[in-house]
């Protein structure tokens, strides 16, 4: 597989991660609702910044595990494949709908920024997911480690800006897509399910 290949496919699991409804999402909504489009992209910048040092962190372990322990870092990549097939499954038996997206209080724009990135970057199972996706994507083969962890932070906070800035755009219309349509957003899960599946398959058999 080609490096080119390899940033599409993380782009699409990207895609798929970013898309599935969850807390970063209703966050941003709530503040929209509440303050407006600017704490609506004050919250989306909050999260922004979470998954830039989430890539980061990402890059740090993965150059440190290729450096210090090649062997543990192949294993990694087992692993990590493994914790994606299972999220796969979870997310395919799981039903995500949006009953409400409750307000949030109105608050300044650096609070806004502030608790997005907070929220962003307490969150465990964002460690431990980086750390299972990033070994399947970030390869020696493909060049410095440092290098395309720049490349695959651009691309995350790009898509988080995309998704997210769109619903702080439109965040009625949005609030009333998520609530109204149970259906669409149980398939948008599923779907994503599917595809952490597959990419699994495809980072393993490579």
């Amino acid at each position: 597989m080609s490096y080119g290949e390899n940033l599409w496919l993380f782009t699409i699991l990207l895609f798929g991660i970013i898309i599935v409804p969850g807390m970063d999402m209703l966050f941003v909504l709530a503040n929209s609702l509440t303050g407006g489009r600017r704490s609506g992209f004050a919250a989306t910048a909050g999260i922004m910044f979470g998954g830039a040092a989430h890539t980061l962190f990402g890059a740090l372990g993965v150059g440190l595990l290729y450096r210090l322990a090649p062997s543990a870092f192949t294993a990694l990549l087992f692993i990590g494949a493994a914790y994606m097939a299972w999220i796969g499954f979870t997310l395919l038996r799981s039903s995500i709908t949006v009953e409400t997206v409750g307000a949030a209080k109105a608050r300044s724009l650096w609070v806004a920024f502030r608790q997005g990135a907070v929220t962003c970057l307490l969150n465990p199972k964002a460690y431990l997911f980086v750390l299972a996706v990033y070994p399947q994507f970030m390869l020696p083969q493909y060049g410095t480690i440092w290098t395309q962890a720049l490349v695959m932070g651009l691309l995350t906070v790009l898509m988080q800006f995309g998704v997210y800035g769109g619903l702080a755009l439109a965040a009625g219309s949005s609030r009333r897509f998520l609530v109204s349509r149970p259906r669409t957003t149980m398939l948008i899960g599923r779907a994503a399910g599917l595809l952490f599946i597959a990419i699994a398959a495809i980072t393993v058999l490579r």
